[in-house]
């Protein structure tokens, strides 16, 4: 089976189950300070997870867009990805272990659908703790589901106990819901070539699934939420448990399609014939050229679908668009060191567009930015790398005067300190830095200057994430009301052009990136300020209602993903400021929470109104506070 093919099966499987089929939602999370990308399937859901209604019922599905950074530097192995699609199914108060890990297996193994050998399913499950008791349930659902297959499965053999740090998922950022998990893994032992692993483990002793060698490949996890982790770090039961599953789309696919990993198949291959035609080496003819190719692949990847996503974050040196960057010119670093000349990355991003634009058609309508922001950060990171080179032949010739006659001192030394200056100021990579002094950087000094670095950028995320949409608390609900107030005003003043491109909201500010081609004067955000303040001292009921997409349109909504929701026939939560006694302000499809009226926001402030990226501006902003 195709990629496409696996998709639209596991779709149709949970839709035949009752299940409501939900277009992906944005990789830049709405509102929601706690992370930086979507980075599983359930965190769109959060709210609903908590017990929010959701407009298409109790029982969902969905293929997720997802990016995850945390692990980038084991990109190029066998199965790690930072872009990657996730196939959920959901069930919100509705059902739970027993049916939710049935499907599982049917899914897995039945004859109408991915028919997987049984006999190279292996499953695991949460030991316990002090927070929530040993999952029996789980463990005694599979006996019986491996009994219908005619396997004996026994505890220690088959399905295997582990502790938190395996078999515990969420929350997705510092706050929300969380639960035991059971996982699914298959024995690709004599499917994949023991040359790739380093390990070597095809010809070792047994190991268990969760071994990190590579040979048992995770391709499903079934979340059982069953606690909210508040604020202070206390997990609390949840009314209603919830179940929450995810499905690797590529593992998936390599396991399905026999080959050894997951760059082996369809959705990487013509990528890696772009990368051949432009350097003359062949994808597979050395490990470090292969896991070069891998890395470039993934990364030109998971920054088209960034950019080219609805809320799309162009590069630049903060949050999602410091990702970006950072993404693009390792990309270019690992091209210049494979041989390739002049710029390539817009290339290889029309072929990723090519690949998805069927599944995720934003793609196609966002390709011109795509390749106009990929197009300007390679030709910005070109001079980066002029400038590093002349930096690092001016410190060369430091070294040189200062160490003249010195025996035993090499002329041309640079420290690790210096190297890592080079690295944080310009962006300019180690290696190429190494290229230049024919030598390699003290690699202890380079670690203890990255320690450094990553030390205040994490104390900086926690200080930054603090809170978030998921806890639902009073000042956060009041800023989300407050985005959508001045996103009215900002269309008010400046036109209709003005789209929302991001938000960001903690306890204590909002961040509203919009769509609008130069900076605000003074008094137009005088103006816009004045508006949003009118609207707070009129107190404006602040409700919501359940429609089709064609009812929000007519009725004058703005948001986004109107295309995916018409076309499943979705109902969408639409909020309205105002109403007809006191006319509409502000009509936006959204899954709230909201202020119930614009009083209880007390006054507006605009702290700061800067660029974001090429064509987006951001605006800091505070509400009064409450009495």
């Amino acid at each position: 089976m195709t990629a496409n093919e696996i998709r639209e099966k596991y779709l149709d499987f949970f839709r035949q189950r009752g299940h409501a089929v939900i277009p992906s939602a944005s990789l830049i999370p709405e509102n929601d300070p706690t992370v930086l990308f979507t980075t599983a399937g359930m965190h769109p859901l959060v709210p609903y997870l908590l017990g929010e209604p959701h407009p298409m019922g109790k029982r969902l599905t969905d293929a997720q867009k997802c990016i995850r950074t945390g692990d980038i530097d084991e990109v190029g192995d066998n199965r790690h990805l930072t872009f990657f699609e996730m196939l959920g199914n959901w069930s919100l108060g509705d059902y739970f272990k027993k049916e939710a890990i049935a499907w599982s297996f049917e899914f897995l193994t039945g004859s109408d659908w991915l028919k997987l050998d049984p006999q190279r399913l292996y499953v695991s499950f949460f030991e316990g703790d002090a927070v929530a008791p040993r999952d029996d349930e789980s463990a005694e659902i599979w006996c019986q589901q491996f009994a219908t297959a005619g396997i004996d499965a026994r505890i220690g053999e088959r399905i295997f106990a582990y502790p938190k740090a395996k078999n515990w998922w969420g929350p997705a950022g510092q706050t929300g819901p969380c639960g035991p998990d059971t996982e699914m893994f298959y024995d690709t032992l004599n499917l994949a070539d023991p040359k790739e692993h380093a390990l070597g483990w095809a010809s070792k002793e047994p190991c268990h699934p969760n071994c990190d060698c590579g040979r048992y490949v995770e391709i499903w996890n079934d979340v059982f939420m069953q606690f909210n982790k508040n604020a202070e770090g206390k997990f609390e039961p949840l009314a209603k448990p919830n179940v929450d599953t995810g499905m690797g789309l590529e593992r998936t696919t390599m396991i399905l399609q026999s080959v050894p990993t997951v760059f082996d198949t369809e959705m990487f291959q013509p990528l890696f014939a772009e990368i051949e035609s432009r350097c003359g080496k062949k994808y597979g003819s050395d490990a470090e050229t292969t896991r070069m190719m891998r890395i470039i692949a993934d990364h030109a990847k998971a920054a088209t679908f960034i950019i080219g996503d609805p809320r799309g974050v162009g590069p630049s040196n903060v949050d999602q668009g410091y990702i970006v960057r950072r993404l693009i010119r390792r990309a270019v670093r690992f091209g210049r060191s494979l041989g390739i000349e002049g710029y390539f990355v817009t290339d290889l991003a029309r072929k990723v567009i090519e690949l998805y634009a069927g599944a995720y058609s934003e793609l196609a309508t966002n390709s011109d930015r795509v390749i106009q922001e990929l197009s300007a950060e390679e030709e910005k990171f070109s001079h980066t790398l002029q400038r590093g080179a002349e930096e690092v032949t001016r410190l060369m010739v430091r070294h040189n005067l200062k160490n003249m006659g010195s025996p035993g001192v090499q002329s041309t030394s640079i420290t690790g300190k210096e190297a890592f200056y080079l690295y944080e100021s310009f962006g300019f990579p180690k290696e190429i830095t190494e290229e230049i002094i024919g030598d390699k950087i003290d690699q202890n000094e380079w670690d203890a200057e990255m320690k450094k670095h990553q030390d205040l950028s994490r104390a900086g995320a926690e200080q930054k994430f603090s809170g978030g949409l998921a806890d639902h608390s009073e000042d956060v609900v009041r800023l989300h009301t407050a985005t959508h107030m001045l996103h009215a005003a900002l269309r008010q003043v400046l036109g209709d052009h003005v789209e929302q491109r991001g938000s960001n909201i903690t306890a204590e500010r909002l961040r509203f990136d919009f769509s609008h081609p130069q900076k605000l004067t003074p008094d137009e955000l005088k103006k816009v300020e004045a508006i949003v303040n009118e609207k707070i001292a009129a107190d404006l009921p602040v409700t919501f209602a359940m429609m089709t997409v064609d009812e929000a349109k007519a009725a004058g909504s703005i948001g986004l993903f109107e295309d995916k929701y018409s076309k499943l026939g979705n109902k969408v939560k639409v909020y309205t400021v105002g109403d007809d006694a006191h006319g509409v302000y502000s009509r936006e499809i959204c899954g709230g929470p909201h202020a119930e009226r614009t009083s209880q926001l007390v006054s507006f402030k605009i702290l700061k109104e800067e660029a974001s990226s090429a064509g987006i501006r951001r605006i800091k902003a505070v509400v009064g506070q409450a009495a």
